[in-house]
This record gives structure tokens, C-alpha cells and sequence, in this order.
């Protein structure tokens, strides 16, 4: 009898610690982000609130074959209420917008329902948006799969879709009630789109310190040491994170994760305007490199930084084509970015890696010597 009721209680322990720490919950606090021990069984722990309402899936139409099996036999999801939207970024936009309201609608999602994200950044910015107008706003999780969701889209809050040929036009802030970050999942990743994630990651290591650059930039992203890549991966999160919740409607220090963005997304709308879309990171990468130009010349930002950053992208990211005919393009585009105020234009930089300098006014020459130094620098 006492081996029984000593076995019941280690029994009941070990059901008691699953049940209350399934997951590793990296201590964020904008939005409740955890390292998946099981996806499956943790994500129906953060279900359990929902068991009595219609839970529904949004997923693109490669991330319903490879990863949607991992969960359709969790309690409370069911295939009919699936959502496949078109895979790529050409498909954020309000037409699959509107298919998923459709769905939503059609299949009896209510103010109580719960919307699961499984996919990039792209299903996680069009779902966080279509939650967060539906109903005035229901309650969404998100499960990246790309490492370019896990560090970036799925987390912050920000939620939108591409409008008239802009990246991110029309959105709204709303943060995911809880992100379920699963490493393994990126082992299916092709070697585009894990490099194009790391790029993000890089970024924010600009942003964090000299230190942590280097320590980004050693890795060996085209063979990655799985366990390296969780806590550079946790790391990164973590850095947005603290960002955010300094500046959660992005009036302030948010702005510093636009670093690489004003011209990384010229570059992505350039790209989808000659019909080759460009992957996010990638369009990042560029970007980073030309603004950290910019940072030179305006503020001092080391040449031998921006050098070595030319080094790695040429490297890893390899290069984008455009020429000078296609600077006012580009430059046209940048005005429709959201840091621009009173018609001036308004960039990212930096003084060194750490030292972040918001809302820096940039002329039109000196944008102009930014796309031209990209241009000449041999990447």
C-alpha cells in the first residue's frame, strides 16, 4: 500500500508540473510567448480557455500540407474550419482579407471565437488583422513557422496587409493573446527562408550591442546547431520585446525595429512591381546596408562596420539588381513610409550598434548616395 501511495504521488507531481509548466514561457511582457516542448499538447493547454467556442485555423496553402497535421487532432480544431489562403507575400491583400472574413462568418466564428495563425509572417500579420476587425476584435494565437515569424511578424502586435503596391499600408495593433514558438519546425525550412529570418535577427543585434552582432554573426546559419540557434532565437524575441513595451504604439523607441526597413521596403515593393517578389529578409538585408550608409555619412556610423556588413550580406544574401533609373521609384515609394512627419522624410540609424538615433530627417541627395553607394559596392 505505501509503494502505491508513493507511486500515485509521484505520478500526480509529474501530471501536476505538465500541467502547469507544458512549455517554457520566455517572461515577455507585451505578449505571452513560449518555447513548444510538444506543440500539439501545448497548444491545447492555451485552448482550454476556448473549449466551448468555435476555434479556427488560418494557414497558407504550403503550411496546410506541412504543418497544419501537426495539429488537426488537437481537441477543438477541426478541418472544416480550416482557412487556406494562398501562399506569398502577393497575397496580403484585401481580396484574401475578405475570403477569411468570409470564412469566418460562414462557418459561425463568434465575438468568443479563437483564430490560430499557423504559418510566416505573412499569415500572422493578414490574421492578426482580419481578428483583430472581426467582431471589433477576437482573441488570436500564433504559431510561426518561419524564423523570420518567430523573431518578427508573430510577435509586437502590429497586424496589416499590402495596399496599392505598399508594404503594410493598412493595419492595426493588436496583440496576439499568446505566441507558441516550436525551433523544430524550421528544420523544414529551405535555405532561403531560414537566411531570410536571420536577417531580422540581425537587426536586432544592431540594435542590442557590439557584442551580440558579432556573436549573430558568427553563426552559422547555413548549418545551424539547432540548441545555438533556440537561445539566439529567444535572445532576439526578447530584445523586441523590451522594445515594444517601451513603446507599444510605436510613437517613440519602436521605431528603432524599422532599422533597414524605409529602404528594404522600397526595395520589396521595387521587387513585386517587376513581378520577382523578394523575401522580407532578404529585402532587409539590402536595406540595412544602404542605411547603414546613411548612418555613416549623417552620423558617423563606422565605414568598417558598414563594410563588414557588405561582406556578410554579399555572402549570404547575395545581391539585388536595380539601377539609377530606378531611384526616383524607390524614393517615391519611401514617402509612404509611417516615420515620414510633415513631408520629412525620417530614418533608423545609428551612432554605433546600440546607440539607436530615431526620426534622423534625410534629404532626398543623401538618400540618393545611399542607393548609389549600394549600387557601387560590389554586393
Amino acid at each position: 500500500m505505501q509503494c502505491f501511495l508513493l507511486l500515485y504521488i509521484l505520478v500526480f507531481s509529474l501530471i501536476t508540473i505538465y500541467i502547469l509548466e507544458p512549455m517554457q514561457s520566455l517572461n515577455t511582457k507585451e505578449t505571452d510567448v513560449y518555447l513548444a516542448d510538444n506543440l500539439a499538447e501545448d497548444l491545447e493547454q492555451l485552448m482550454l480557455p476556448y473549449k466551448d467556442e468555435k476555434i479556427f485555423v488560418l494557414t497558407d496553402s504550403n503550411t496546410k500540407e506541412l504543418c497544419f497535421p501537426i495539429i488537426e487532432k488537437v481537441k477543438g480544431i477541426s478541418a472544416d474550419r480550416c482557412i487556406v489562403i494562398g501562399a506569398g507575400d502577393e497575397y496580403k491583400n484585401m481580396e484574401t482579407l475578405m475570403h477569411v472574413w468570409d470564412a469566418l462568418v460562414e462557418r459561425g466564428a463568434t465575438r468568443h471565437s479563437l483564430l490560430v495563425n499557423l504559418g510566416g509572417g505573412m499569415p500572422c500579420d493578414l490574421g492578426g488583422f482580419a481578428a483583430a476587425t472581426f467582431k471589433r476584435g477576437i482573441d488570436f494565437i500564433n504559431i510561426p513557422t518561419t524564423l523570420l515569424a518567430q523573431v518578427d511578424a508573430s510577435v509586437g502586435g502590429k497586424t496589416g496587409i499590402n495596399f496599392k503596391g505598399y508594404k503594410n499600408e493598412i493595419g492595426s495593433f493588436m496583440q496576439a493573446k499568446h505566441v507558441l514558438v516550436d525551433i523544430s519546425l524550421l528544420k523544414s525550412l529551405d535555405r532561403d527562408n531560414l537566411v531570410s529570418g536571420f536577417a531580422e535577427m540581425i537587426k536586432h543585434a544592431y540594435l542590442k550591442s557590439q557584442s551580440f552582432l558579432e556573436r549573430t554573426l558568427a553563426y552559422d546559419i547555413f548549418n545551424p546547431n539547432w540548441e545555438e540557434l533556440t537561445a539566439l532565437v529567444a535572445a532576439s524575441i526578447k530584445i523586441k520585446d523590451d522594445v515594444v513595451t517601451a513603446d507599444p504604439l510605436e510613437e517613440s523607441i519602436r521605431k528603432s525595429l524599422n532599422l533597414g526597413h524605409t529602404i528594404g521596403h522600397a526595395f520589396e515593393s521595387f521587387a513585386l512591381k517587376r513581378k520577382k517578389p523578394l523575401l522580407h529578409g532578404y529585402a532587409v538585408a539590402y536595406g540595412m546596408v544602404a542605411e547603414l550608409y546613411l548612418a555613416h555619412i549623417k552620423l558617423g556610423f563606422p565605414i568598417s562596420l558598414v563594410e563588414q556588413l557588405i561582406e556578410y550580406v554579399k555572402r549570404v544574401y547575395g545581391s539585388l539588381e536595380y539601377n539609377i533609373s530606378d531611384f526616383d521609384y524607390l524614393y517615391d515609394t519611401m514617402t509612404h513610409d509611417k516615420k515620414n512627419q510633415a513631408g520629412r522624410m525620417n530614418f533608423t540609424l545609428l551612432r554605433q550598434p546600440g546607440d539607436v538615433a530615431i526620426n534622423t530627417h534625410c534629404e532626398k541627395d543623401e538618400v540618393v548616395k545611399a542607393l548609389n553607394y549600394y549600387l557601387t559596392s560590389n554586393i
